[in-house]
Formats: C-alpha cells, sequence, structure tokens
C-alpha cells in the first residue's frame, strides 16, 4: 500500500526517512549517551546562531557563550520583526518551512523551520501517535478544527485533509442540527481517531451524553481521542472517556517549536526530550528544581533556520518530581503567563482558576453546554454561556459563593445567555481573557 502521507512529506522537501532514523536512534540511547547528546546539541545550536544569525547575536550581545544560564530568554516580543532580519545565513524562503502562529498567546508571528527540523517534528509526532496504534499513511481521522473559509484557503485545506487520510468537522458553529450531522459520519465512516480541539470535542461529547449514545458503539473501528490546544480538564475528560468508549489522549504543541508534551500509554504527560529542551524558570529567570512551578522555557535543539533558544512561550507548569533529562514528565499546565486576573486585593490567579471553579457548579443540571469568562474591570467579570435556559438566580448565587470562597469577595458578574461563544479564526475556544 502507498504511503501517501510519508510520500508527500518527502515530495514537499522534507527528508522523513532520515529523521525517522536519527528519531529511533535518540530514543534508544543509554542515559548516559543521552546526557551527551543534549548537552552537545544545545551547546552545537547555540554556537551555530552565534555564527549564522545575526538576530540571534545582537541578542546574546556576543559571539561566544560559556554558562547555558546566561543566555537570554527569548520572547515573543523580541520576534515582532520581519522574517527576513530573523533567518539565518543560508535561509530564505525558498528552502524553509514557513508558517504563523495562530495568536492565542495575544502575540501573533510568522516563523521559520528548516526542512529537516520539520520532518524532525513530523516523526516525533507519529511515533508518538503510534504508540496508539494510529499510522498516519493508513489510520482514518475525525478531524474537530477550524478551515480557512476563503476559497483557495478552504481547497488548500481540503486537499491537505486528502493527502492526510483526514474528514474535517469544521467546529465554527456547534448547533444540534450541525452535531447531529457529525453523528451521522461517525454511522457511515469507519474513523480509527478522533483530532482536534478539546472544546469541541467536549461539545460533542455533551451531546452524545444528551441522547444517551457511546461514540465507540455506532463506529466500532474508533481506537483513541486526541485532544489539543486548549485545557482539558478531569470531570471532561471522564466526560469523553464515557461518551467515546476509547482512550482520551492529551497534546500539548506549539506550532513553531515542536509536539511538546503527549500524554503516554501510563498516562503521564511525557515530554519530548529528543527534539526539545524544557526549563521551568521564576520570575527572575532561575531554574527550578522539579515539582516547582513556573513559566515554560523550550529550546529547539535542531532548528537551524530560525533560533528558538531558551524561548518563553507563554504558558506556566510544573514538571514532575520523577523528572530525569532523559524522560521529563509535564505534571501538570496551568495555563498562560497572559491570562492572569489581577484581582481588587491585588492577588493574581490564574485565570482558568476562575473558569475551573465555576465550571465545577454551572455544569451541574447539564443545562450550561460551554461557557468563557472576560475580566473587563479589577472587579469586574462577564460569563458568556450557551444553554437550552437561561441560569436561575439560584445557580448564580452558587458561582458568586464559590468564587467568594475560592478568589475573594466582593467581585462583579454578569451573565449572558448566547446562542453560540464566538471562537479564534482558527476556531479555538478561548476559555478566560482579561481585558485589563
Amino acid at each position: 500500500m502507498i504511503r501517501l502521507f510519508d510520500l508527500s512529506l518527502q515530495l514537499n522537501g522534507f527528508p522523513i526517512k532520515k529523521a525517522k532514523a536519527e528519531l529511533n536512534k535518540i530514543v534508544h540511547f543509554s542515559e548516559e549517551e543521552y546526557n551527551s547528546f543534549l548537552e552537545n546539541k544545545k551547546n552545537e545550536i547555540v554556537d551555530f546562531h552565534l555564527k549564522n544569525n545575526n538576530f540571534y547575536k545582537e541578542l546574546v550581545g556576543n559571539t561566544t557563550f560559556k554558562n547555558w544560564e546566561d543566555l537570554p530568554i527569548l520572547n515573543k516580543q523580541n520576534l515582532q520583526k520581519p522574517l527576513e532580519e530573523r533567518l539565518s545565513k543560508g535561509y530564505s524562503q525558498k528552502n524553509i518551512y514557513l508558517n504563523k502562529t495562530s495568536g492565542s498567546s495575544g502575540t501573533p508571528f510568522v516563523f521559520a523551520k528548516d526542512k529537516y527540523a520539520h520532518a524532525l517534528t513530523w516523526s516525533s509526532i507519529i511515533m508518538r501517535f503510534g504508540w496508539f496504534r494510529i499510522d498516519f499513511n493508513h489510520s482514518f481521522q475525525a478531524r474537530f478544527y477550524g478551515i480557512p473559509l476563503d476559497f483557495i484557503g478552504y481547497k488548500k485545506e481540503r486537499f491537505k485533509d486528502f493527502l492526510t487520510h483526514r474528514f474535517r468537522f469544521p467546529v465554527f458553529d456547534l448547533s444540534d442540527e450541525i452535531l447531529e450531522k457529525f453523528l451521522q459520519k461517525f454511522k457511515t465512516k469507519k474513523f480509527d481517531y478522533i483530532n482536534g480541539y478539546t472544546s469541541s470535542i467536549v461539545f460533542f461529547a455533551k451531546y452524545l451524553e444528551n441522547k444517551n449514545i457511546v461514540l465507540n458503539e455506532i463506529c466500532p473501528t474508533l481506537k483513541a481521542c486526541f485532544v489539543t490546544s486548549e485545557m482539558l480538564f478531569d470531570s471532561d475528560k471522564k466526560l469523553l472517556e464515557k461518551q467515546f468508549g476509547i482512550p482520551i489522549i492529551r497534546e500539548y504543541g506549539a506550532s513553531e517549536l515542536d509536539l511538546i508534551a503527549f500524554e503516554n500509554l501510563e498516562g503521564e504527560w511525557q515530554i519530548n526530550s529528543e527534539t526539545l529542551f524544557v526549563e521551568i524558570l521564576d520570575e527572575n529567570n532561575n531554574v527550578l528544581p522539579y515539582g516547582e512551578e513556573g513559566k515554560i522555557v523550550i529550546t529547539s535543539l535542531f532548528n537551524k533556520a530560525h533560533p528558538f533558544i531558551r524561548y518563553e512561550i507563554g504558558d506556566i507548569g510544573i514538571l514532575d518530581k520523577k523528572s530525569t533529562p532523559q524522560k521529563p514528565i509535564l505534571k501538570k499546565l496551568i495555563g498562560r503567563t497572559n491570562d492572569v486576573a489581577i484581582l481588587p486585593s491585588g492577588k493574581k490567579s490564574p485565570g482558568l482558576t476562575f473558569y475551573y471553579v465555576t465550571k465545577s457548579i454551572i455544569e451541574d443540571d447539564g443545562n450550561v453546554k460551554e461557557f468563557i469568562i472576560k475580566q473587563t474591570k479589577i472587579d469586574a467579570f462577564e460569563i458568556e454561556y450557551v444553554a437550552e435556559k437561561e441560569l436561575v438566580s439560584e445557580q448564580i448565587q452558587k458561582i458568586k459563593g464559590a468564587i467568594d470562597l475560592y478568589l475573594e469577595p466582593n467581585l462583579n458578574f454578569t451573565f449572558t445567555r448566547k446562542s453560540v461563544l464566538e471562537r479564534s479564526n482558527s476556531g479555538k475556544l478561548k476559555q478566560f481573557q482579561s481585558y485589563l
């Protein structure tokens, strides 16, 4: 059988065979071999960019370095300049993989990878999906994603869907009528796995729950569901497992880097240590020990076209105490650094705390399908929600009581029922937004 996925990568100039061979070699290193590999790759990528990338040389302020910890932290504001000024010598738009971030961090930018680095990204993804018996060349994907709505962008994305053996369920309209059409597709097509945005997949699961349907009973070929791009709460994971009847796997990645973490067969959120080096830093950019919460900073070990060295991705997380350099485990992903609620008392709280506290109450009766929280003033929040009927005062008082208890009292809330929530152009749902 033709390996169409691998072939399409190869034809686009991404050396997938070579990348798969290198990745396989790295995965089988002994602990000692891996530690040596990691130090060599860190030194090699920094040396390369100091010699071949004026943008990075200017950022570092030197052409040599002694200590890793002395290297500057690269942030998204640093990248707000034309790509041509950030590319390494020998690289142009003709020999790179070019893309742009979604802007979910509030700071979108265009980025580049050299073609070998991008082939390694795909090798890493292919290997991890393979843990769950998914083969991109043959397995049929049910894809819950956005899609460009302009004619050329739409056709291009549909062609990519054909090449990568996937059927797309656009997530911009999640009305009951559309969800029923989704359900009918699962009855007639032999999907192997589901992949897509967490909020949309959870929304579909709630629809199935209301209809008392378990998905793999009507689509028995389903093996697994992979959720990405948005937070997956424990209660939602239980709902997905119940309504889909298959393993639910969390994925965490960034388009400009790679797949960052992927849930392994033991249920651990295993960091990609083959192509990335992940650090957790405090506010003063000091490296924190395993088990402590801080900002996630990532180095791309192979990308020569563009430096991503000690790059602050904009997320907060904790590495498990049982982590090792060869097998780091992401214990918790807390949210984005810019999604922080600042309260009248001066307290700072991750915005997802509001979402989490509210979620435990607002969804109790199954009426509310999804919601978002917006901070409009230091003491004022708007909750927009999709539901069959308005929230009653008893539910609103319960929410206010929980927030008084977990956060602080005297915060003002308005509740607005909507028929549909606004999603980004890519189809993602931003669960908490601060407008301060």
